[in-house]
């Protein structure tokens, strides 16, 4: 029974990260779309998309929010496996619980942040200056992808989800050849 519901909840985690990091990529997409329709009336009519700046900035960091637990769950992002290499059994166990609370409470403490400033711009309703595009909605990803990613450590934590150990990566390999 226990099997099956942890089953389950990996699969659930999988499911949602894939679906923030297939918004993520569309998120990206429409970046460069717009950047080179923006080029292209720099060049062809000199008229820049007035909209670039602000649309562009918005888009980057709600992707880099929700491309964040795809990247946790998977244990793609960037480490220092300096330490964890030269432990294994207990001190290894025992340092990577101690990573994953630390990662708890940092994003836990970046969520209780952010509410703050959710609710200052959706109750004043702000939007940015030049396209006047509603801002609350783009913040909200912020605390519901932290929140993703705080779950996905959780379950890591509990062995629910288990990520790829370092060891298991593949680095390139060189055949000696200059």
């Amino acid at each position: 029974m226990a099997n099956s519901f942890n089953k389950s909840v990996a699969q659930g985690l999988e499911w949602l990260a894939l679906a923030c990091a297939a918004l993520a990529a569309v998120g990206m997409t429409a970046i460069v779309g717009i950047i080179v329709t923006s080029v292209m009336m720099r060049k062809f009519a000199n008229s820049p998309v007035h909209i670039t700046e602000e649309v562009v900035g918005l888009l980057l960091s709600v992707s880099l929010f929700l491309g964040l637990p795809m990247v946790t769950l998977k244990s793609k992002h960037v480490s220092v496996a300096l330490i964890t290499n030269q432990l294994s059994g207990a001190a290894l166990a025992t340092i990577r619980a101690l990573g994953l609370l630390i990662a708890i409470a940092f994003f836990g403490w970046l969520i209780w942040e952010s509410i703050p400033w959710l609710e200052f711009a959706f109750k004043r309703n702000l939007k940015t200056e030049t396209t006047r595009i509603l801002l609350y909605p783009w913040m909200a990803l912020m605390p519901l992808s932290l929140g993703l990613t705080g779950i996905i450590l959780v379950a890591q934590l509990l062995g629910i989800v288990t990520p790829p150990q370092e060891n298991e990566l593949e680095l390139p390999q060189s055949d000696g050849a200059p």
